[in-house]
């Protein structure tokens, strides 16, 4: 990792902390997700629909450059919040949301190719740790919706990767026109879908509002004003509250379990990139005395 970000930076410390008020919005979408009874194609059109008037409400001086990152940061969006979506509706919020988080293996090895952000020993190290726990979570007994719905938040996770990379990759830009485009797409993606039927239920309408305005949202627009000052990877790893919390939430809401192997896996993964990140703040609070 560059040293420039073992200093002491007062942009650094705001972009830490608006990770984190980040990760808790997002850690809301596994349950509402579920709870809403609909198509998650729809689902995921209509949470992009509310969430790019959002962010156009907040930022209505748009810059287009229709760069390879900014296409490229949409593309890998679009994807990202609609297998999310589909792996919720398929396996279980635990499986979704920690599978996704493999993500740091992939932003590795793109930051690195792209971004030129030097990978250390041990974040190849957590990475591997990481891969470990992702494989504990397929020797659960599992149906071929719950397979479909692993392989789905695999995905997610590489296109979360990518995600990172290439919104950092508009540090010197404005990464949040990637995020609109993003959600453009995926809107047209899921509108045939919104068209055949409708959500199920008065409460659906609102949990696809709290979706659409918070857990993406607004949710995002933190995350374009924090990349900025922190690099592709910490993106990526800084978040540990979502996997967290997604499920918890889930759980005391709806009694959704995971089974052993996914529990055991999800610990490793947690404890992983837990345990880089207190690694890397020892080292930062190390090299400020």
């Amino acid at each position: 990792m560059n040293a420039a970000y073992f200093k002491p930076n007062k942009e650094r410390n705001q972009a830490i902390f608006l990770l984190v008020i980040t990760s808790i919005l997002w850690s809301l979408g596994g349950l509402l997700i579920k709870s809403v009874s609909w198509n998650p194609l729809a689902i995921a059109g209509t949470r992009s629909i509310i969430a790019a008037g959002v962010m156009l409400l907040f930022n209505r001086k748009l810059r287009f450059t229709w760069s390879s990152a900014q296409i490229g940061g949409a593309l890998a969006y679009a994807a990202t919040v609609t297998l999310f979506v589909i792996a919720n509706k398929l396996t279980t919020a635990v499986n979704a949301i920690l599978l996704q988080y493999t993500a740091p293996v992939y932003t590795a090895f793109l930051g690195a190719w792209l971004l030129k952000e030097k990978t250390s020993k041990l974040d190849w190290l957590t990475i591997a740790l990481v891969m470990g726990g992702m494989g504990l979570f397929f020797l659960d007994k599992l149906s071929v919706g719950n397979i479909a719905g692993n392989i789905c938040a695999i995905l997610s996770g590489v296109t979360f990767g990518a995600t990172a990379v290439l919104l950092r990759k508009q540090k010197d830009g404005s990464p949040l026109e990637s995020v609109i485009l993003g959600n453009i797409i995926t809107a047209l993606i899921g509108l045939p879908f919104m068209l055949q039927s409708a959500p199920a239920g008065t409460f659906s309408w609102l949990y696809l509002i709290i979706l659409g305005v918070f857990q993406l949202g607004i949710s995002y627009i933190l995350y374009t004003l924090a990349i900025r000052h922190v690099t592709a990877l910490e993106a990526i790893l800084i978040p540990i509250i979502e996997p967290i919390l997604n499920p918890l939430w889930v759980f005391l809401v709806m009694g959704e379990a995971p089974g052993v192997w996914a529990l055991v896996g999800g610990f490793i993964v947690l404890v992983s990139i837990t345990g880089r990140c207190l690694i890397v703040a020892l080292k930062e609070s190390l090299a400020s005395t």
